[in-house]
């Protein structure tokens, strides 16, 4: 009984004591400053990695600088914390030193069942410092099974793939063992033109290349390279194909490639250029008096009497 009546005076002496309350209200604000120096620091390090990576004397792409501004911002954020958090904890009267010790050796302990972790973190770095892919680029990585999409982040940990539907892919860095990267060079639209084989394959050729040259000027900002009609690619059952090319930016070969051929149609209805399509003919048979009608696909196009 006299022990717990100490210890309800001590606390009682605590209550009352000036001292006491101002060194808790000193220690709140202290912390509090520790966090909001801690934020500032965090968005002055911001500032300063957008400028040096968009300074000209670094020149790096679009790409590559969204890539490591964000890596060397999570790097900081990880410092900036574990500052913080030795810092508020000396002000809470902890000893740091015998926790860093103790980390330590635990850090070794965990080492040695960590080691997933270390090669997704070294083979983050690798793919960082090579220049494999970056934010923004699309991709498409291993292949079986294999993600393809729109790379959101790159960490030196994770990666974080956006697919065409929306979804997220997440993947431990270790884990990517085949990429294929679209976003580095130029793309190739290729577009296969199917025409009757009575048409006079130089007036196809003619009007393909009037196609090039208005699509060269009026996709200028997509298109890299001058229009090319290679010519005869194959020998259909009852088309001839003609075949045309053009090289675009980076993914661009998709939009560029349906809006030529469309223009292609237009010009083909323009010049009256054939392209075949299946039809039905009726003919008619006599049987026994009756005439019966009998219907036989045939293709449009199709040289009459050929096979």
């Amino acid at each position: 009984m006299d022990h717990f009546t100490t210890i309800m005076d001590t606390l009682s002496a605590k209550f009352v004591d000036a001292a006491f309350w101002g060194a808790i209200v000193w220690g709140a604000v202290k912390i509090l400053l520790i966090i909001v120096l801690a934020r500032l620091v965090i968005r002055l390090a911001s500032g300063l990695v957008d400028r040096v990576i968009s300074h000209r004397a670094v020149k790096l792409d679009e790409r590559r600088s969204k890539t490591i501004s964000k890596m060397l911002l999570n790097i900081v954020k990880y410092v900036v914390y574990f500052f913080v958090i030795l810092t508020v904890l000396a002000n809470l009267g902890i000893e740091v030193t015998t926790i860093i010790a103790g980390a330590g050796v635990a850090g070794l302990a965990i080492g040695f069942g960590a080691q997933s972790l270390v090669k997704d973190v070294i083979t983050g770095f690798f793919i960082i410092f090579e220049d494999q892919f970056g934010v923004g680029d699309n991709i498409m990585i291993n292949m079986n099974p294999q993600t393809r999409g729109n790379v959101e982040e790159v960490g030196l940990r994770i990666s974080k793939i956006r697919a065409y539907t929306g979804e997220i892919h997440i993947f431990a860095n270790s884990q990517i063992s085949q990429v294929t990267n679209y976003s580095k060079s130029n793309s190739l639209a290729v577009i296969d033109v199917s025409v009757a084989y009575e048409e006079d394959l130089d007036r196809v050729f003619k009007a393909l290349q009037e196609v090039g040259e208005h699509a060269h000027k009026e996709l200028s900002d997509l298109i890299t390279g001058e229009p090319q009609v290679l010519g005869v690619q194959a020998f259909g059952a009852s088309d001839v194909i003609v075949r045309m090319t053009v090289e675009t930016k980076p993914m661009e070969h998709y939009g560029v490639g349906r809006e030529l051929r469309r223009m292609i149609k237009a010009i083909f209805e323009r010049e009256g250029i054939e392209i075949p399509y299946p039809k039905q003919v009726m003919y008619a048979q006599r049987n026994e008096g009756a005439a019966v009608p009998t219907t036989v696909p045939e293709t449009k196009g199709k040289p009459e009497g050929s096979a």
